[in-house]
């Protein structure tokens, strides 16, 4: 090769980059995109939004308490020689009934004892007031004109047998009260919750014979959420006022203990302070007569038996209020505008295991979503089934079907005439060149 080929060479490399590297940012490559399909990909139902008063149900949950319970105790020692049928875990007595017998030989017999003891007292001072008397008249006799004093007319052995007569006589009612106590008598009308003797068992004094609780009513413990409270009715009262006048809200327990019962009660009161532990306000829910004619059919109420409840709130007036189900991660919703689906923030004031009230994002006439949605964006062309559980009529859905259509194509048309146009200079460009 030449010496001047050899030196041109690098100069006709060079060149021939540089016309390459011209070409390619002359020609840069474009992708061919395809429009997007206008046809709605999602169907889903809407309810229109609208504002109504909305009575609020708070929800809570405690355990069936006797109004009072208490421990059965015998006030006399002895063997019981009796029970009463009713006297059994479960069983049922009213206000009276003998529940037990204790043995009341022994305590006859104090009875005796205590009737001799007060005889013997009575006789000593009849004798004493005898005795009393005959002074007296010694006195007169001396011909003393002053009063006698009262050792002479034996006063204090006077006073010390009457003294000697009232003990005996309460020696005797004590002996008569205890043969009395030897009958174990029901306090109140109530229930056996267990029993802890039986027949031929001795018994002593604080021996625990049976827990009793009373019928006439049953409370239950209902814990309130703080956020709750507002919307809340609390029976409230000071030292001046009488509870009993004070506005008690419904309260309806539930319980699916073997099937779906309910019983209607009322909030007696609140508790004076919060809980220590959960730092929750309780208020205390009452039903009268659980056991009685109305008890109806089902499972009777138990001690100690989980029940949810549901407590009459206040009413909300012009609540714009949604189902749970139309809340994603308690902080957004869907709407459809145009058949364009399009997410909002919403901020919630209020919320129940079915319905939440809502402070702000929504307005009234939106069109919420209820369909459940998966990965969706904001934007996606959608189709309305239904409105508030009412069909949407197939013209209806062909008009919105177009109307997207026509949206669709106009983005389309403009990014294609820069493209084209784009084309058309280059043309020119390399013509000229």
């Amino acid at each position: 090769m030449s010496l001047k080929l050899r030196k041109l060479l690098p100069i006709i490399v060079l060149l021939s980059l540089l016309f390459a590297a011209y070409i390619v940012t002359s020609n840069p490559p474009s992708a061919k995109r395809g429009q997007p399909s206008a046809a709605p990909q999602i169907s889903v139902e809407v309810a229109k939004l609208i504002r109504n008063d909305l009575a609020i149900g708070i929800d809570s949950y405690g355990t069936i308490k006797p109004r009072t319970q208490s421990v059965l105790l015998p006030q006399v020692s002895g063997q019981i020689i009796s029970i009463n049928p009713k006297f059994r875990a479960g069983g049922f007595f009213e206000e009276g009934d003998i529940l037990l017998q204790l043995d009341q030989r022994d305590l006859l017999a104090e009875v005796k004892i205590a009737q001799a003891n007060l005889f013997s007292a009575q006789q000593n001072f009849s004798e004493e007031q005898a005795r009393v008397e005959q002074a007296e008249q010694d006195w007169q006799r001396l011909g003393n004109n002053k009063k006698a004093p009262d050792l002479v007319l034996r006063k204090p052995q006077l006073m010390a047998a009457q003294a000697s007569v009232f003990s005996a006589e309460a020696s005797l009612s004590k002996a008569e009260l205890a043969v009395e106590r030897s009958n174990i008598i029901a306090p109140y009308t109530g229930r056996v919750l267990s029993k802890s003797v039986d027949v031929g068992q001795v018994v002593s004094i604080g021996t625990q014979l049976a827990e009793i609780y009373a019928v006439d009513y049953v409370e239950i413990r209902l814990p309130l959420k703080n956020k709750d409270l507002a919307y809340m009715i609390l029976p409230e009262s000071n030292r001046f006022e009488n509870a009993a006048v004070q506005e008690q809200p419904d309260v309806t327990i539930f319980s699916d203990l073997a099937t779906r019962q309910s019983w209607q009660g009322k909030v007696v009161r609140t508790e004076g302070a919060f809980d220590e532990e959960s730092q929750q306000l309780f208020v205390v829910a009452q039903i009268d007569d659980p056991y009685g004619e109305n008890e109806g059919n089902g499972l009777p109420l138990k001690i100690g038996q989980y029940v949810s409840a549901k407590i009459k709130g206040k009413t909300i007036e012009n609540a714009l209020s949604i189902p749970n189900k139309a809340i994603y991660q308690g902080s957004y919703v869907y709407v459809v505008d145009d058949n364009i689906l399009k997410r909002k923030n919403i901020s919630i004031a209020w919320q129940s295991e079915d319905v939440a009230v809502i402070k702000s994002g929504l307005e009234v006439d939106e069109l919420l979503v209820l369909t459940p949605l998966g990965q969706v964006t904001s934007g996606t062309i959608v189709s309305i089934n239904s409105i508030d559980g009412k069909p949407v009529k197939a013209a209806k859905k062909t008009r919105e079907k177009a109307n997207a259509d026509k949206r669709r194509e106009k983005r389309p048309e403009k990014n294609g005439g820069s493209k084209q146009g784009e084309k058309q200079a280059f043309d020119d460009k390399g013509a000229k060149s």
